[in-house]
């Protein structure tokens, strides 16, 4: 059910007359959260593990000891943490956010989470005269670190209006997707993509490996006809080296397809392709790489080959 309009519009957002709350300072919060500090919002934070706010804290943000508090201390609140029962304690809990939370606040999960618990947020938000955006990104570590993400956009007009200046220290391109829980919906979209790709680039360095060419080569080829992407430019160099450091952890893209699964079910939808790339993640889970990368799920292919790690230059 759509939620009526609140009354009145909230502030705009500005470092100017703003007090910016941010919780979860993780891979992608830490670079998202110093964009802010560089752009002179004042900052409130708080998350789990203090020590990952200290290079934000240097700077000059102020701590606080519960997301309860940081609502207390603020007008705007952007949360940005890792799965939906994390998105629940954190504004419902006794010490979360909406028991601190006053007329005219905006609350802005980034969060990749249920549409129907975005939903939920902005029902008791409204309750407490306070207005929600559901604002979950694409990108990954590379574009919350260069400030490029795109950003999918939930919530009532007014209040995505009045936090466009903040989004846009945040991301590149950012479009609004209708009332709350359309963000979440595009960016399940977004993620349905990723993984069919993930497998395809994956599966073309393992074939490229065993036809005997030379993969970095052959990447230089594919990135400039139809097969150009994000993941070709960003990932595959990174498998060839080896390097599986999370931009993006295997155990939260597990969350994100599996309520994609469940809304299409939902919804009766039938998708095969996102079924496949869930159980494959599941197998890079299952072989200890849950918080490795995304394309770590080259090692899940690789083990069901039987191939050694794949290398730049390999031959037959």
């Amino acid at each position: 059910m759509a939620l009526p309009l609140p009354e009145q519009s909230p502030r705009l957002v500005t470092p100017a007359q703003t007090h910016v709350g941010w919780i979860g300072t993780g891979i992608m919060g830490a670079p998202m959260c110093q964009h802010l500090q560089a752009n002179q919002y004042r900052l409130t934070l708080y998350t789990r593990n203090r020590s990952k706010a200290s290079l934000i804290l240097a700077k000059g943000a102020t701590w606080a000891d519960s997301p309860r508090a940081v609502a207390e201390q603020t007008e705007v609140v952007v949360t940005m943490v890792g799965f939906p029962r994390d998105v629940r304690d954190v504004y419902f809990g006794k010490q979360g956010i909406l028991a601190g939370t006053r007329p005219g606040m905006v609350l802005i999960d980034m969060t990749t989470t249920e549409p129907s618990l975005a939903q939920e947020i902005a029902q008791a938000a409204q309750s407490r005269g306070a207005f929600t955006v559901d604002a979950p990104v694409s990108g990954g570590d590379v574009g919350a670190r260069n400030a490029t993400l795109s950003i999918m956009v939930g919530g009532t007009t007014n209040a995505v209006q009045a936090i466009m200046p903040l989004l846009q220290c945040l991301g590149k391109t950012i479009l609004h997707q209708g009332g709350p829980g359309t963000g979440q919906h595009a960016k399940l979209c977004n993620q349905i993509v990723i993984a069919g790709t993930m497998i395809g680039v994956c599966e073309s360095l393992l074939y490229g490996y065993k036809a005997g060419l030379q993969l970095d080569r052959m990447l230089e080829s594919i990135r400039g006809g139809a097969a150009a992407c994000w993941t070709l430019d960003n990932l595959a160099p990174r498998i060839l080296a080896r390097n599986f450091d999370p931009g993006f952890f295997v155990e939260h893209f597990i969350k994100d397809m599996g309520i994609a699964l469940e809304e299409a079910q939902r919804r009766q939808l039938t998708l095969p392709g996102l079924t496949l790339a869930h159980q494959l993640y599941e197998k890079v889970q299952a072989l200890g790489h849950g918080r490795s990368g995304t394309h770590a799920l080259m090692l899940a292919l690789e083990d069901l080959s039987h191939i050694n790690p794949v290398r730049p230059s390999a031959s037959t």
